[in-house]
């Protein structure tokens, strides 16, 4: 059997040696070909390089896979909105910039990652005849978008369908602050084999995918002054060092080096590419004869752009550039969207901290009354939320988001008037929320949708009243009004049919309400209208063990556990139906794997104590059962699994000491009856009638009588001990046969 392809990792800081190395030996056909230089067009530059190469073939072979993955293709490459329709768009990606007051979650990238490598695979699987190889240089200076997205597929490619070979220089840059899901670093490291590229002849590499069409110039016969090296520097779009072309760039003239680049920003603008927009066009602008005006433009495009899109690391560089531009004095609009544009994005990136010092400065530097409110409201949400546990402060939240609410009301125009009070006082709801005061959270709501409904037409702002009324569903969800929080949540989900997340919440919700059919059918409806999504997965999942659906179950969670590696719960669960089907190995792996990422999970420790159990060890069981229990003393499950390994070791007293423990925190059938057990051979016989009787009422298992009559002829009560012993008998041949030993004359005719 031929070996299958290993991805291929090619380190070295020369890119002409890197390039060489890149394509010198591919594993198979050639897909493509890619640059992913972030300058060239900003988040997904590589990624949507490909889908612009590969997508319109994907049309023809397999509709239905690019139209299941629409959304992310969108995403990526927004060029093929002309042969790609979008057919799940939502009041979030519908909204005007002016009425945009919800944000998509950091991890859609994430989920845009997971759906782009399934898209891939099945593209690749129709084309046949793989492995096909994927070549991708400067993924060093990539976008974390790419860099995530890499990472993702080199821990899920299918080797005999993709193989990749990623170049970067000889070190990889780290990765952003804050919390990453997919480290490419750590993928490159796991799942590559590194090739250093030798310093040896270079052979000439095939071009990557472009910013555009246009050709580099090359030089004319005998034409290598400074001005021609330095144009085909600026033409590769600032990525490209060959032939000393950024050091000819660097001594031209600086209204020369303006000019070109003027003359490269005008030729991508006639390209109409939206993803130039984000990359190359402000690159160009921001270098060229009027970076004060046209290049704070163009990057002010691009911020929005990237915002609105969830590229929030993107975001973040855009606005530093934006800022080192533009004076705050005399473009007081661009100043304060470069700097507010930036701390919505540090928040969403878990970067409190820095959006903190951004607004500190700002409020140092501006008297508009508009900056000074949205900084307010914005530091309130960061105390109450977006900063780290340990500095959350809900008085410094409530003070900040009074002082945002102030300023609201000196805003002249009715209509905004409302809008923002509205907005304001929802931030205060947050707030009061966590403390501890959700009356007031709900009647700041209610107030904000009353005066909506009464101050606005029916047609504005339908994406914060949606938000209010979800806001409202889940504050009546924490105060147990279940049935007004699913008419709360019917409303929006028919204001904003395709929206997953409200799909999702109302699966939840009618989970806690017992109608697990109905919760399953929103959380499939709700796959289908987002890429991968491990949480509706997982309480899919979830739902149909509850359903008795245990393969489903346990199908579910290891998709979660492809698309989401440190998924803990997911381990936990699939250990825990592999350890009910008798698969111990399967059982061992999962726990340690999620015990690999948190070590101090009781949950996990408690299945590996019930491993150590099924393995003969109780005396270890113990050991791991008792760290168990001093991390989650609530947990009914650890202490009856103690009492067993405890009862092993001959510790009866103990082991009903665990058990009285179980049963004080959850009434159970089983632990009942394994107490009842244990109260017999202990000769407490009345306790262990009281609590098989107690067993009986909720399971009819046959044996629960059988153990009952022993304890009731051991206390003498012959007439109830025989009426069980029948019982016995008719349900269970075996039992028949216990029963006329145990008492002779019962069973005689």
């Amino acid at each position: 059997m031929a070996e299958l392809a290993t991805h291929q990792w090619i380190r070295a800081d020369r890119p002409e040696e890197r390039r060489a190395a890149l394509v010198a030996e591919p594993c198979g056909t050639v897909l493509a070909v890619l640059d992913a230089h972030r300058r060239l067009r900003g988040p997904y530059t590589a990624a949507g390089a490909l889908l612009r190469l590969i997508v319109p073939e994907a049309l023809t072979r397999c509709p239905e896979l690019v139209h299941r993955h629409d959304i992310e293709i969108l995403s990526v490459a927004p060029e093929l909105r002309s042969v790609v329709p979008a057919t799940r768009e939502t009041l979030t990606s519908l909204a005007v910039p002016a009425e945009r007051t919800r944000f998509y979650s950091r991890l859609r990238t994430a989920r845009l990652a997971n759906g782009l490598t399934e898209f891939l695979h099945g593209y690749l699987r129709q084309l046949g005849g793989g492995p096909r190889c994927l070549l991708v240089d400067n993924l060093h200076h990539a976008d974390p978008t790419d860099r995530e997205l890499f990472a993702v597929l080199l821990r899920r490619a299918d080797p005999a369908v993709l193989c990749l070979h990623l170049a970067t220089a000889a070190d990889l840059p780290a990765d952003p602050p804050g919390p990453v899901p997919f480290r490419l670093g750590d993928a490159l490291a796991r799942y590559a084999a590194v090739r250093t590229a030798p310093a040896a002849a270079v052979r000439t590499a095939p071009a990557a995918a472009r910013t555009a069409p246009a050709a580099v110039p090359q030089p004319r016969a005998g034409d290598d002054d400074d001005e021609e090296l330095a144009r085909r520097y600026v033409w590769s779009d600032g990525v490209t060092d060959g032939a000393g072309m950024l050091a000819a760039y660097q001594r031209l003239d600086p209204a020369r080096r303006a000019a070109l680049h003027d003359a490269r920003g005008d030729e991508l603008v006639q390209v109409a590419e939206a993803s130039l927009r984000i990359g190359a066009i402000p690159y160009h602008r921001e270098h060229g004869s009027e970076p004060a005006v046209a290049g704070v433009a163009s990057l002010y495009e691009a911020l929005f752009i990237c915002l609105d899109n969830g590229f929030y690391h993107a975001t973040v560089e855009l606005g530093r550039r934006g800022l080192a531009l533009v004076d705050p004095v005399t473009q007081p609009i661009p100043w304060w969207a470069f700097t507010t544009k930036m701390t919505t994005s540090l928040s969403a990136l878990g970067r409190g901290e820095e959006a903190i010092e951004l607004y500190d400065e700002a409020r140092a530097r501006t008297t508009d009354p508009t900056q000074q409110r949205q900084a307010a409201y914005a530091t309130a949400m960061l105390y109450t939320r977006h900063l780290s546990a340990d500095r959350h402060n809900q008085r410094l939240a409530r003070a900040w988001s009074n002082i945002a609410i102030a300023l609201t009301e000196a805003i002249a125009d009715p209509r905004e008037r409302a809008f923002q009070s509205a907005f304001q006082r929802n931030g205060l709801a947050l707030v009061a929320t966590h403390d501890g005061s959700p009356d007031e959270a709900l009647r700041l709501v209610e107030d904000g949708i009353d005066r909506l409904d009464r101050e606005l037409d029916d047609g504005q702002h339908a994406l914060h009243r949606s938000v209010l009324r979800h806001n409202r569903s889940m504050l009546h969800l924490g105060a147990g009004r279940y049935e007004a929080a699913l008419a709360d949540l019917d409303a929006v989900i028919e204001a904003d049919p395709n929206y997953a997340e409200y799909r999702f919440d109302r699966g939840n919700l009618l989970r806690r309400m017992g109608r697990p059919l109905e919760a399953l059918a929103d959380y499939e409806t709700a796959l289908t209208l987002s890429p991968p999504f491990p949480e509706v997965y997982y309480n899919r999942g979830d739902t149909r063990l509850e359903l008795g659906d245990a393969d489903g179950a346990a199908a579910d969670f290891g998709y979660v556990l492809e698309l989401d590696p440190d998924y803990v719960d997911a381990y936990l669960n699939r250990a825990g139906l592999r350890l009910a089907a008798g698969d111990l190995t399967g059982a061992a792996e999962d726990t340690a794997a999620g015990l690999r990422i948190a070590p101090g999970n009781a949950h996990l420790l408690c299945v590996r104590g019930q491993l150590e159990l099924s393995d003969g060890d109780p005396a270890a069981a113990e050991r791991t059962l008792s760290a168990a229990l001093a991390a989650a003393p609530e947990l009914a499950a650890g202490w009856a699994a103690r009492a067993t390994a405890r009862y092993e070791l001959g510790d009866v007293p103990a082991a009903l000491a665990d058990l009285d423990r179980a049963l004080s925190l959850r009434d159970d059938p089983e632990m009942r009856f394994n107490r009842a057990v244990l109260l017999a051979e202990a000769g407490r016989h009345a306790e262990a009638v009281d609590d098989l009787t107690a067993a009986g009422e909720s399971s009819d298992d046959v044996q629960i009588r059988w153990e009952r009559a022993r304890s009731l002829l051991a206390l003498g009560d012959t007439i109830a001990a025989d009426d069980d012993l029948r019982a016995c008998a008719a349900a269970d041949p075996e039992l028949a046969d216990q029963a006329r030993h145990l008492r002779p004359q019962l069973l005689q005719r």
